[in-house]
């Protein structure tokens, strides 16, 4: 029946396919037949009449990603593997404690180990670029922007326990605010990182108070609209974006005292844009806000009998997130040069969502290594199989899934956990 209309079939068409599926599922009822048939009505009138404004739609939901860096993944983030601890409206039961055998409390790490493994890490980026290739600098670079990117959706995710399937749109304003700043106003490169991540928070904000009224596949649909829509919105004003054909500006250039080549500059700037975001990220969730955040997340009834004010928090992780994906997005510009429409499609939030998910919720090396997941499995899928790398991408994510369900941060923690210690 879906085959009938077209005048062919491409199986990258089943991304948008899917995507209006879940769409249509989830705004006419997931247990009514009738409910669905409604939902498809209501998704194929809005895409019409939207089409009728910014174009056609249905063609930027074919998965492609920023620059091909992106691969095609449709299943890779299952809404109900996002809420770590539950969370929800259950009432909390209280059970009265059984006795139990005396267990023996296991010795915290010693922190001076913790600080000194960030020393070595920190040692080890700043030596890479000077012995790596600039094409594996370049890489190195791309991570450290996914990383932040990746931040900041933990921000909501994996601590606010709230689904985002739109963090591509705030990765996209960012990426824009700084080209035009750049382009059209012509201001200093270190000002337009600011200037980008208070308008992705402004904008977060104004899209997080309605937002966060919703929770689970409702909130998922509404943060998807948000990245349908933009894409076709960037098109629109051609006059400010560029249209299709987008912006391409001048990379900032290494001052002469440095002695850096261009690629070893642009690393430099992003590894310190890194280093300050994730320790700005590491302050906020050990203060109150972050254990808010936390009650949030593992039960809301409970939160907010607690006296946590619900709306409050969901709002500020909403921005916050939105915030961290700017700044991204603005240093994403600095790196290549060029922003496009088609680098932002709804395929990116997947992919990121993917990578954090794979990485690890909750924890502040999870962006990390969901950052080199998403920069390099990619890469590696192409390799193995130029005609499918969707399918190698999708059964690389399975596998690590089956094998670490916490993702690679919790799979490194459990393996840590099993050194014996020195009493």
């Amino acid at each position: 029946m879906l085959v009938a209309p077209l005048l062919f079939l491409e199986p990258n068409m089943m991304g948008g396919v899917l995507i209006y599926a879940f769409a249509a599922a989830t705004l006419g009822g997931f247990d009514s037949p009738v409910g669905a048939v409604v939902g498809g009505l209501i998704v194929g009138v809005a895409e019409t009449l939207a089409g009728a404004y910014v174009g056609v739609i249905g063609s930027d939901l074919k998965v492609g990603g920023a620059a091909g860096d992106h691969p095609r993944c449709a299943a890779a983030a299952a809404p109900r593997a996002v809420r770590p601890g539950g969370g929800g409206t259950r009432m909390i039961q209280l059970k009265e404690a059984s006795p139990r055998a005396p267990v023996r409390a296991r010795r915290a790490p010693d922190p001076r180990w913790r600080w000194a493994g960030l020393a070595l890490l920190l040692a080890a980026a700043v030596y890479a670029p000077f012995q790596l290739a600039p094409f594996h600098v370049f890489q190195l670079t791309m991570v450290l922007i996914y990383s932040v990117a990746l931040l900041g959706l933990n921000l909501l995710v994996g601590h606010a326990g709230q689904i985002s399937l739109g963090h591509g749109a705030f990765f996209a304003v960012g990426a824009y605010a700084g080209a035009i700043m750049l382009d059209r106003y012509d201001l200093p490169y270190p000002l337009t990182l600011p200037i980008a991540a208070a308008v992705a928070f402004v904008i977060g904000l104004a899209l997080g108070v309605p937002a966060m009224r919703l929770r689970g596949l409702y909130l998922a649909l509404v943060t998807l609209a948000i990245a349908i829509f933009l894409v076709p919105l960037l098109k629109r004003f051609e006059e400010l974006t560029g249209g299709s054909m987008g912006l391409t500006l001048a990379k900032p250039a290494p001052p002469a005292w440095s002695g850096l080549a261009e690629d070893q500059w642009l690393y430099f700037l992003t590894l310190v844009v890194a280093v300050v975001a994730f320790l700005v990220a590491a302050g906020l969730l050990r203060s109150r806000v972050g254990r808010a955040l936390h009650a949030v997340r593992d039960n809301e009834t409970a939160a907010e009998v607690m006296g946590v004010r619900l709306s409050s928090y969901k709002t500020l992780a909403f921005a916050w997130s939105a915030m961290y994906a700017s700044a991204a997005g603005c240093v994403y510009t600095w790196v290549i040069g060029f922003v496009s429409p088609d680098s932002f499609t709804v395929n990116l939030s997947i992919t990121l969502l993917a990578g954090l998910v794979v990485g690890g919720l909750g924890s502040l090396s999870g962006p990390v290594l969901g950052g080199l997941f998403v920069m390099f499995v990619p890469s590696i899928s192409q390799d193995v199989n130029d005609a499918a790398p969707g399918v190698i991408f999708g059964l690389l994510i399975i596998a690590v899934m089956y094998v670490a369900p916490t993702g690679l941060a919790g799979l490194a923690g459990r393996l840590l956990k099993k050194i014996p210690r020195k009493e």
